[in-house]
């Protein structure tokens, strides 16, 4: 009976474990149809009309669209321009608005080479490596930030001599992936023989 339970209750960890990244993916579907829905629902109450209502959105959307072209053509916008603006004449908005666009930049510009490199230091102490994240340099020091698993958008940041940084060959996802997974996923395990 002994030997049933813990049989039983091996299965249900792994069938648990193996649902997890389902239900994740279902809970940010959700999230987002939730909040496509309050829009939906705070446009129609303004217009009162499900054709004003639709129009909106295909509005929207095409001025998405037409942003986002800009942007990877020109490398910037005059709509985001102004709205830069406006933003920087309020005085505590201003700042959380830079902070959330500086990191929301260096995830997704494809210009930036700083903020797609992966590099291991040995964080807390010597002698134990993390991947982290170059998020600025100036002149041989580096400006990392060091997420922590399994939840990536949190973590240290911290400066560091060139010379204590060994150079990884992990992309931003590749790096994400592996402290998500808590080191599960390690497409470049290999690395880990040049680490003193």
């Amino acid at each position: 009976m002994n030997e049933l339970a813990k049989r039983l209750l091996n299965y249900f960890l792994i069938g648990t474990f193996s649902v997890i990244p389902i239900v994740v993916v279902l809970q940010i579907i959700f999230f987002v149809k939730d909040l496509i829905s309050d829009l939906f629902k705070v446009v129609y109450e303004f217009s009162d009309n499900y054709f004003y209502t639709g129009l909106f959105f295909v509005f929207s959307f095409i001025l998405l669209i037409w942003i986002g072209s800009t942007i990877a053509e020109k490398g910037r916008s005059w709509i985001i321009h102004i709205f830069d603006l406006v933003i920087e004449k309020i005085p505590f908005i201003r700042t959380v608005y830079r902070v959330i666009k500086k990191v929301i930049n260096m995830f997704s510009s494809h210009e930036q080479t700083i903020a797609k490199e992966v590099v291991y230091v040995e964080y807390p102490k010597d002698g134990i490596w993390v991947p982290a994240y170059v998020t600025n340099r100036y002149e041989n020091k580096y400006v990392l930030f060091i997420p922590t698993s399994p939840n990536p958008t949190s973590g240290f940041t911290i400066i560091v001599d060139k010379s204590k940084l060994i150079k990884s060959a992990m992309d931003i996802e590749e790096a994400t992936s592996f402290i998500v997974s808590v080191g599960v996923d390690f497409n470049k395990s290999a690395e880990t023989i040049n680490l003193p």
